[in-house]
């Protein structure tokens, strides 16, 4: 049964935010969702340990080894093989929403499943994950935790019959606590969250995302230790380096860019071929296992690996052979729809042409640039620039490079937002069939107010007037509007359209409209403090077309009626701000036209 009781509450006139009691209720279940988070991050990492052991040194093992140390020879091939084949019996008989790398995903359930995710996933999509780097696939594991913490929350708030927006809340909160448990990144998830995954800034959604990344942030040391991921200190840049982080910024949007075009025409080759998809891991895993023979550092998660490109960079050639090969077993791997994260291997490849490009580029020390170029490849890549510098922060602790990572990722960001129209989160929901956007801004509907938009003084039928009269004065040939409100002097009685004549007895028309049960509905009102965009979501959840606006619920004095149409009107303003070019001032709007830009003038400045 539906209810209202959970929506916010009517915030007083001029206030900041809305909010209910049901505010503290979900700051409760984000606590629990952050320490479940954090849980989960540790099993999936300890799963990803023993996979490892499993399929690399037929040991069971909970010890932290590489895949690069194997000593299989040429048998390594296999194992990827091995590995995506499980995969893809796991998606094609147990849910097929694990294939892939979680935050799509998670956006899709956010936008259109109203945040409701099937406990399959819960269990699945870490397994999945764990087999798939564990066998040697080139992900990360923050795509599955954040899958999968998204999941866990969601079912918590379905248990407890949360409304879809308080869904998203917890679904959100689980998704980025997890990321904050895996990398020990709590503000960075934060950031996450409001750049990617909300899609609203509100008390309900921010407090439950902060309290539980903080709660998961401070239970990660009990399973997985303490301190950053990746402990850096560089040097100061020089002034230099303001050319040279412009540099990188362009580098790694290019990069971004080709990563993101390479990764789809792969999957878009992958569903030519005449095969089911569930075999398509498995030869994606070919893939992996070749190009770990050739690189045998490019396979798993690596994070050993960008540690030292971060703090030892390689010379040139090995360099060079490792960002090739982990790049192109990165997209077709993902392109082939198996399980696994993009983060961990973004940060690598990024990080990977900073060391390249460092050689080469003044004004800092080469492990600058390696944490430059890899926090502007994740801007750029997933249009997060704000997540990306505080990332590499929380990751490194090295406020020295803050600068040059700071200029560089909004380089990248702005890079691909121009040659880009989608980012490799949205261009798979794209599709779909379904659109995403990104922009953000305050709804005008929630600037203005009722009062400074609806008619003060609207027609109204007496109540004492008779039936008949008000439908041959009101609804005939010269009908102005869908209904009107009935007074009682100034106190609304009830609001009457055309269709509440139809089916009354012609006796009944003699009656006044007020004593008309069947004539006068019971109507939804309108206060005139009410922001409109309250209003807008009434009238649209109700089907009607006006709203009478009374004085207080007590006297229900009427004041005015808003309609649809008068919603629009908040609206042109924020067209004269995006589109009309205003005067100029002083000495220069003295030798130009006083004329106001004409329609074509306007769109002038848009192609411009």
């Amino acid at each position: 049964m539906s209810t209202d009781a959970s929506s916010p509450q009517p915030r007083p006139r001029g206030a900041d935010f809305s909010a209910n009691h049901r505010l503290v209720l979900l700051s409760a279940f984000a606590l629990a969702i952050g320490a479940l988070s954090s849980l989960g991050a540790g099993l999936l990492l300890g799963a990803i340990k023993l996979f490892t052991n499993l399929f690399f040194y037929q040991s069971w093992s909970l010890a932290a080894r590489s895949p690069a140390d194997n000593h299989l020879g040429a048998w390594v091939i296999g194992v990827p093989v091995l590995g995506g084949l499980i995969i893809g019996l796991i998606a094609r008989y147990g849910s097929e929403q694990i294939r892939g790398h979680g935050i799509p995903e998670a956006l899709e359930s956010i936008l259109f499943g109203k945040s409701r995710m099937s406990p399959k996933v819960a269990v699945l999509k870490p397994l999945a994950s764990g087999i798939a780097i564990g066998s040697g696939g080139p992900f990360g594991a923050e795509g599955p935790i954040i899958m999968t913490g998204g999941a866990a929350a969601s079912l918590l708030a379905q248990a407890f019959h949360l409304t879809a927006a308080e869904r998203k809340a917890l679904l959100v909160a689980g998704a980025c606590s997890g990321m904050t448990a895996v990398f020990a990144t709590p503000l960075a998830a934060v950031l996450l969250a409001v750049e990617l995954l909300l899609f609203e800034l509100r008390p309900r959604s921010l407090l439950p995302v902060i309290l539980a990344c903080t709660v998961a942030a401070f239970l990660r040391p009990w399973w997985l230790g303490d301190g950053p991921l990746f402990a850096l200190h560089t040097p100061a840049p020089a002034p230099l380096a303001l050319v040279s982080s412009i540099a990188i910024g362009l580098a790694s949007g290019a990069l971004s860019a080709g990563m993101t075009r390479l990764l789809y025409r792969i999957e878009d080759g992958f569903h030519r071929l005449p095969l089911h998809w569930m075999w398509w891991p498995a030869l994606g895993g070919l893939a992996v296992g070749v190009g770990g023979l050739l690189e045998p550092r490019a396979l798993g998660v690596g994070y050993d690996v960008i540690a030292d490109l971060l703090q030892r960079p390689a010379a040139l050639w090995p360099t060079l052979r490792l960002l090739l090969v982990k790049l192109g077993i990165w997209a077709v791997a993902l392109g082939s729809g198996t399980s696994g994260g993009v983060l961990a291997p973004l940060l690598m490849i990024g990080a990977g042409l900073g060391a390249l490009l460092g050689g080469w580029l003044p004004g800092a020390t080469e492990a600058t640039w390696a944490l430059t170029a890899m926090a502007a490849t994740l801007a750029g890549t997933m249009r997060a620039p704000l997540t990306a510098v505080v990332f590499a922060f929380e990751l490194t602790h090295d406020e020295n490079a803050f600068l040059p990572v700071l200029l560089a990722s909004a380089v990248a960001y702005g890079f691909t937002v121009r040659v880009m129209p989608r980012s490799i989160l949205t261009e798979k929901i794209a599709r779909r069939g379904r659109h995403i956007v990104r922009e953000y801004g305050v709804d005008p509907l929630e600037r203005h107010f009722v009062d400074e938009v609806m008619s003060h003084a609207p027609m109204c039928i007496p109540a004492a007037m008779p039936a008949r009269v008000a439908l041959a004065r009101f609804f005939g040939a010269d009908q102005r509007h869908r209904a009107y409100p009935v007074v009682e002097g100034e106190r609304l009685v009830g609001m009457v359209d055309r269709a509440a004549f139809d089916g009354l007895e012609p006796a009944a028309l003699d009656a006044a409209v007020g004593a008309l049960p069947a004539l006068v509905a019971k109507p939804a009102m309108a206060l005139p403090g009410d922001t409109c965009r309250e209003v807008a979501l009434r009238l649209a959840a109700l089907s009607i077309e006006r709203m009478p606006v009374v004085a207080d619920g007590g006297s229900r004095q009427l004041v005015g009626i808003v309609s649809r149409s008068d919603l629009l009107k908040p609206s042109r303003v924020v067209h004269d701000e995006e589109r009309v070019a205003e005067r100029p001032i002083g000495t220069l709007a003295a030798v130009l036209p006083r004329t106001a830009p004409t329609p074509g003038a306007v769109r002038d400045l848009d192609e411009r």
